[in-house]
């Protein structure tokens, strides 16, 4: 169990069988800890009956502190779910009886019980590691089963960083929810095989004889949370990393000399994307599709910067290549937002979210902005991705115009981009409406193709790809236009018109869909 001493240390050992309130009146008035005893042997759901009883028989005390010990679990886990979360995130509608929701109705009873005045404190930490959360009992394993097709990346938070959490909240009387975690991440895969485990993937149907569906979604999707709050606000500072945290619990010193590797805190591989950049990209970029390329000295240098493109062939291939384009030709790595019923399969998920793909989100956007980074945008939404091959290289309107708006807040340019050539490796001559689909997939509709849905193959259609010159919104307007609806419609406008005035030329110019070019040999990259 957690429990307050005057020295301010705390010890766990996980086998308490119910949840703990301790009391600590060393500095005058009373500090109550409440640690919540676990219902399920995964360590994962909240005992609500214990935690009721106790915090409703909290003593009365006007001037003290009460200390929740919560978990990041109440943000649940799926494909929707963001990254990196802050403590007013809203996690996706989740079942009633959820781990979610069971966290969720812990931190109502700690506020809702509290009777007496005192100044309510809820900390949620990720996994500690040792502890008898599951996670932390499955990466201590010499041989950990994972789910086949997914790498999600993990948080592991060392039992004396939770012990240092608490003592700044003991030392600042600021009552409020904070999340508590490490500085970095680090993929499951490579936690279980830099601390020496054996990693066997086993298919989510296997797993699912022995687990709760529920429980896998957190070794199925990240879940992972921003510790800016606790840090800013009550002098957190963590003093390991995820996984220095498991290496000390498995007793792996590693090399002092070999600096610890540093990992995306979203799970894009530079190393994967470059290994796939001289194979499988290059011959679908240069011999499959044979794409041209045009603009791409038009791409920013350095700084942050939106690339607004078109999508078509509903697979997410369009973007894959532009991906490859940027980088091979800048150096430079862009995130693109995904729809985020591309993370939801296995391999797939993996595939797409090594490459750099985030949920596609305002929130996102700007975290990825904010740190001057490139990110690629499709403002069609998945519209685009649908359109029927008749009406493909017509562009359909722009929704909320986000990308306008997180331009002009984070005074980035916006780099236009269309392919042609894209909406033949899947033309779309038919759609089958099916609530049954939309609901797995959470793809509007079934496409009918020439290879689709019987053989999902692309066709190795020409591709003509350009970059338009960037437009330079911060030069025109202030951060305060993003507000301003008129003038963020009539720039998603005028960025739409470039577009498709781009693509309406490049057509007239193509004389087959299997070969030729559309740019003057000066143009080509």
């Amino acid at each position: 169990m957690l429990a307050l001493q005057s020295e301010r240390e705390e010890h766990y050992d996980g086998h308490h069988p119910r949840g703990h309130l301790d009391r600590d009146s060393g500095s005058g008035a009373a500090t109550y800890l409440y640690v919540p005893c676990m219902t399920d042997c995964d360590g994962m759901i909240p005992d609500l009956a214990d935690a009721a009883k106790a915090l409703h028989n909290l003593p009365q005390n006007k001037n003290g502190k009460l200390i929740v010990l919560s978990s990041a679990l109440i943000y649940g886990a799926a494909p929707g779910r963001l990254g990196m979360v802050t403590e007013d995130y809203k996690a996706p509608r989740q079942p009633r009886y959820s781990i979610s929701q069971s966290w969720q109705e812990l931190e109502r009873l700690a506020l809702t019980h509290n009777s007496t005045n005192l100044a309510v404190t809820i900390l949620r930490p990720v996994t500690v590691i040792p502890s008898q959360a599951w996670l932390s009992r499955l990466l201590q394993r010499n041989v950990v089963l994972a789910l086949l097709g997914h790498d999600p990346t993990v948080q592991l938070l060392s039992l004396s960083d939770l012990a240092h959490a608490i003592h700044c909240v003991l030392c600042h009387n600021r009552p409020g929810i904070f999340n508590v975690s490490p500085d970095h991440s680090v993929p499951l895969t490579r936690a279980i095989q830099l601390t020496g485990s054996s990693r066997i993937p086993v298919p989510r149907t296997l797993l699912r004889l022995t687990k709760q569906v529920d429980s896998l979604e957190y070794l199925r999707y990240p879940w992972t949370v921003s510790n800016q709050k606790i840090k800013r606000d009550l002098g957190f500072s963590p003093a390991k990393t995820s996984l220095m945290a498991l290496r000390e619990v498995r007793g792996c010193k590693g090399n002092p000399d070999t600096p610890e590797p540093h990992f995306d805190e979203y799970g894009m591989d530079p190393g994967y994307i470059n290994s796939y950049g001289k194979t499988l990209f290059k011959y679908l970029s240069d011999y499959y599709w044979r794409i041209e390329a045009s603009g791409l000295e038009n791409i920013p240098g350095h700084g942050s910067g939106i690339l607004a493109g078109m999508h078509r062939g509903f697979m997410p291939w369009d973007g894959v290549m532009a991906l490859h384009l940027v980088v091979s030709k800048t150096g430079r790595y862009p995130r693109f937002l995904t729809h985020s019923g591309l993370l939801k399969f296995p391999f797939l998920a993996n595939f797409m979210t090594k490459l750099g793909g985030v949920v596609a989100c305002q929130q996102s956007a700007e975290r990825i902005l904010s740190s001057g980074e490139l990110i690629g945008i499709f403002p069609e939404g998945i519209r685009g991705a649908f359109t029927r091959y008749r009406e493909a290289y017509k562009l359909q309107g722009f929704g909320r115009d986000t990308f306008v708006k997180l331009a002009l807040q984070h005074r980035a340019p916006i780099v236009p981009f269309v392919t042609v050539g894209s909406a033949e490796i899947f033309p779309i001559f038919a759609k089958i409406e099916s609530k049954c689909w939309t609901r797995y997939t959470e793809w509007p509709c079934i496409p009918i193709t020439p290879t689709f849905p019987l053989l999902p193959i692309p066709l190795p259609s020409k591709w003509h790809t350009r970059f338009l010159p960037p437009m330079d919104v911060a030069r025109e307007y202030s951060p305060e236009a993003a507000q301003d609806r008129a003038i963020v419609r009539a720039i998603s406008r005028e960025v739409r018109a470039k577009m498709q005035q781009a693509v309406d030329e490049m057509l007239a110019r193509r004389r087959s869909i299997y070969h030729g070019s559309v740019f003057k040999s000066e143009e080509v990259a």
